[in-house]
């Protein structure tokens, strides 16, 4: 059906390339109108009084949003920036544009999709049309070998079977034109962090990346680290880092907010792998959006279980709801120095390695047993590249009530020190006052003696906390 004016509202889908919604819309439109809108319940306070939304990521989603209407500019188009509940102001929007239809990308989590529901039934109300499209995963939801509702579990079942039975859709040329009415309407102002109540966070030099936000930088990264740096060929051996930019790929920011696509990043694996090696490293990442894919239709499938304590599995525990002990995790002061540093890392610059997300996340749980939600609330604000399903996919996931096929996955921290930081420079990285303390031994300060410490200018309990909690030696 050919539509006169069709207002596309952009969510999690910040480019203009391989954008389905964009090129559907291109190809059903006379005329298209882009969108984006601010909701204020991005930025409210969850039940831990922390806002759900903090600095690194707005400052990455105001950078992205910034030029996404760059280069809709570019391509003869604009975007009006709202600010408000999306389900009545973009819809306030197309009546008032006398908009025919508006598209946009489809979700899956609890809010969004309520969010989505409303919208279409206040659009519906006003004779708009409404259609949503699927394009945030490597593979459709259209093209999986099973129903969402029978996702296999385990994580490995999903991944052969897809790779078996599915294929991954071409991406969707870039558009070179959009037919853009002129309308006398103000396009709206670009808010700043402080229309949030959030602050400019300074720059810290012992950040791995200087992360900036947009399609345009998405790009940026992915030319250095395939081929400007030709890093790609050693991903597998070098994912586990936790010092340097290209340690890994670091996409998911940008993926996070769809300024990449996963099958732009795919048909990159494919060309290098042609023109430069192919090699378990480039399969590798591969597998790594394939994992991205699998907690999606988890989350799919399985609805508001995913944020609830009992998890997918319905599985009851007594976690504790200590706050002192879960604010010194938050501040990276709980006495392990390789829980602390990486604690440091997230707090300073909005990012931390897969590595050291796993290892924190097992601490907290295992270690000191607090309530595993709290540590995803705390992750969702922090994180630079925060994906709802993927976070809180792989909380579950740590504490027992998600996918893991394995009952007790612990981590011992000091056994990760050794395979990951056996000299301790990470840790002297984010931790100075500890730096004195020379190999090792910088992982375990508390099995030093008083006097030792005291030599070095480390005062126990004052310049660096006691641990909160004994921790197994390896």
């Amino acid at each position: 059906m050919k539509h006169d004016r069709i207002l596309v509202w952009f969510r999690n889908d910040l480019r203009v390339h391989d954008h389905a919604v964009l090129s559907t819309a291109i190809e059903k439109g006379l005329e298209i109108f882009p969108v984006f809108c601010f909701d204020p319940r991005m930025f409210r306070e969850s039940k831990l009084g922390l806002s759900k939304t903090g600095e690194f990521r707005a400052k990455f989603l105001l950078e992205a949003v910034d030029n996404l209407r760059e280069n809709l500019r570019i391509l003869g188009a604009d975007l009006v920036v709202l600010q408000g509940l999306p389900e009545k102001e973009v819809v306030d929007l197309a009546i008032s544009i006398q908009a025919n239809a508006i598209f946009f990308s489809e979700e899956v989590t609890l809010e969004e999709k309520q969010v989505e529901e409303d919208l279409e039934q206040y659009a519906w109300k006003n004779g708009i049309a409404t259609e949503s499209f699927w394009q945030s995963t490597l593979y459709n939801v259209q093209d999986l070998p099973f129903p969402v509702t029978q996702t296999p579990e385990v994580f490995t079942h999903f991944r052969k079977d897809c790779e078996k039975l599915s294929q991954i859709r071409k991406t969707f040329p870039t558009p070179t034109n959009i037919p853009y009415p002129e309308l006398e309407i103000q396009k709206g102002a670009l808010p700043d962090l402080s229309t949030f109540g959030l602050r400019e966070m300074p720059k810290d030099k012992r950040a791995v990346l200087e992360f900036k936000g947009g399609e345009d930088e998405a790009k940026k990264r992915l030319q250095a680290y395939f081929w400007d740096n030709d890093c790609l060929k050693v991903y597998k051996e070098t994912r586990n880092g936790l010092l340097g930019a290209d340690y890994s790929s670091k996409f998911s920011p940008w993926l996070a907010l769809g300024c990449i696509s996963p099958r732009y990043i795919f048909e990159e694996v494919l060309r290098y792998e042609r023109e430069v090696k192919k090699n378990q490293s480039t399969y590798w990442l591969v597998f790594e959006l394939i994992w991205r894919d699998y907690f999606r239709f988890i989350c799919k499938k399985h609805g508001s279980k995913v944020f609830k304590l009992s998890g997918i599995k319905n599985h009851v525990d007594s976690w504790s709801q200590d706050e002192q002990i879960f604010a010194s995790w938050t501040a990276g002061k709980t006495g392990i120095p390789f829980v602390d540093a990486n604690m440091r890392e997230l707090n300073q610059t909005g990012f931390m390695s897969n590595r050291g997300r796993q290892i924190v996340a097992s601490f907290l749980v295992n270690d000191l047993g607090i309530n595993w939600t709290w540590g995803a609330a705390y992750f969702e604000r922090m994180l630079i590249d925060y994906d709802v399903c993927s976070n809180w996919g792989n909380w579950m996931y740590v504490a027992g009530v998600g996918n893991d096929p394995r009952e007790n996955r612990y981590f011992n921290i000091l056994r990760q020190a050794t395979n990951y930081d056996p000299k301790g420079r990470y840790v002297r990285h984010w931790i100075p006052e500890l730096e004195k303390i020379e190999g090792f031994d910088i992982h375990q300060p508390f099995e030093l003696s008083t006097k030792a410490l005291k030599q070095l200018g480390i005062n126990p309990g004052h310049t660096y906390p006691h641990p909160v909690v004994k921790i197994p030696v390896v």
